[in-house]
């Protein structure tokens, strides 16, 4: 009786004790997996030189423009075109030099204005839009939309929990929101003919 009762007691204390642990807080954790993810590196662009050639940090890493993280593709920006020669000179893709945009045999891909921006980011959408399209590789995670196009991995993120991506949605929300019409993706050019 008394060891029923100890482990009884035990039991309650673990559990209290473990029932009181401060949860971890959404907008860390969000904040944590977006840098792991290296959203960045897409979603952000580049600071540029006076030659207007990115700024490489040590180890050439492109050095993300802090006024405008996670804000996509600027709208006034330049892109790459892609075309069937560019693969028989050996590119599969072209990207950018703000690594925000990127040519293949796809189209063209801009990356998405992740801040709250009501008009032209994520301000718009709702967190159940949010986690259906990191479900299904679907804009606005809409069944009869759009995929996402590359190089946006969304097929790596079905490994990520609802709530892992909800914490992603809710450090995205505490962005500034910055106004960026980012360009709609451009659908392969018709292939031409070559020869007779």
């Amino acid at each position: 009786m008394k060891k029923s009762l100890g482990i009884t007691v035990f039991t309650f204390l673990v559990a209290t004790a473990l029932g009181c642990q401060k949860q971890a807080d959404p907008v860390e954790k969000g904040e944590h997996l977006v840098n792991i993810l290296d959203c960045d590196t897409c979603h952000s662009p580049k600071m540029l030189n006076a030659n207007g050639m990115p700024v490489l940090a040590q180890g050439g890493i492109l050095v993300p423009d802090t006024t405008r993280r996670l804000s996509g593709h600027p709208a006034e920006a330049i892109y790459p075109t892609w075309s069937p020669e560019d693969a028989q000179r050996g590119s599969v893709t072209l990207a950018s030099r703000l690594l925000t945009a990127w040519a293949g045999p796809w189209g063209v891909s801009f990356a998405t204005n992740l801040t709250p921006d009501k008009a032209t980011g994520l301000g718009e959408w709702t967190e159940e839009a949010f986690v259906q399209a990191m479900r299904t590789g679907k804009h606005q995670g809409q069944p009869n939309g759009r995929y996402i196009l590359p190089p946006m991995p969304y097929y790596a993120y079905k490994h990520l929990t609802d709530n892992e991506v909800k914490a992603i949605w809710a450090y995205l929300q505490t962005l500034p929101a910055i106004e960026n019409e980012v360009p709609t993706p451009i659908p392969p050019s018709t292939p031409t003919r070559q020869g007779n």
